[in-house]
């Protein structure tokens, strides 16, 4: 999956004759914080609210002086890179271009949460292991290989690092519910177990404590 992909035209781009109070308007419309501005085709920078709010209101966004050094993604770039983008910058929206630095549009990270939840990994049901290890034991094949020994399948997996440690976690998610054997094997193997979840008992433990509330606010 590409930016081009998942490019969002609701929105339409500032020109540098808009004004800061117009810009707030429309971040408030779309619930976000920076917006792109273009001229003509052209993109020439990425406003946030703060810079709006360091300025005068009435005034032209193009006489502003922006904080952003204009972060971007081209449209051909993976949404990987998207997200490292609104992650390194804490941006609400990511502008998408071309190669001749015309703007295509934009994602935001409504799109992208959306996204991500739709994709199979998540809508299919299954339960979830999360493993403490160091960076050196890792091996997905092995652990896929314990996996698919209990007649299971991984759908997704990604590792989390801290960067002051040599420890790793690694979290897969698998196509079963009962989990009993495969970490019992697991553990066989040594591996560490920092937690597990089975998604069906969650969303149920989810579900009672919602009915539970909804009685006490009906009393």
């Amino acid at each position: 999956m590409i930016a081009a992909n998942l490019l969002s035209h609701e929105f339409v781009p500032l020109r540098t004759s808009d004004t800061g109070q117009e810009a707030l308007s429309i971040m408030g419309d779309f619930y976000v914080k920076h917006l792109p501005i273009v001229n003509n085709e052209q993109m020439l920078g990425l406003i946030s609210e703060d810079d709006i709010l360091q300025n005068d209101i009435e005034e032209a966004v193009g006489s502003y002086t922006l904080s952003l050094t204009s972060p971007t993604v081209n449209e051909r770039d993976h949404l990987y890179d998207v997200l490292r983008v609104l992650s390194e910058y804490n941006l609400t929206v990511v502008p998408v271009i071309d190669s001749d630095n015309n703007y295509l549009g934009l994602i935001t990270q409504g799109d992208l949460l959306r996204f991500f939840a739709q994709i199979g990994s998540f809508t299919e049901p299954g339960s979830i292991i999360v493993f403490e290890m160091s960076k050196q034991d890792y091996s997905l094949s092995e652990i896929a290989r314990i996996v698919e020994g209990e007649n299971a399948a991984i759908l997704s997996s990604f590792i989390t690092s801290p960067l002051d440690t040599t420890q790793i976690d690694v979290t897969i998610k698998i196509n079963r519910q009962d989990l009993q054997r495969i970490i019992a094997t697991f553990e066989r193997f040594d591996y560490t177990i920092k937690a597990s979840f089975q998604e069906m008992e969650y969303f149920e433990g989810l579900k009672d404590r919602f009915d539970s509330l909804m009685a006490y606010l009906n009393v």
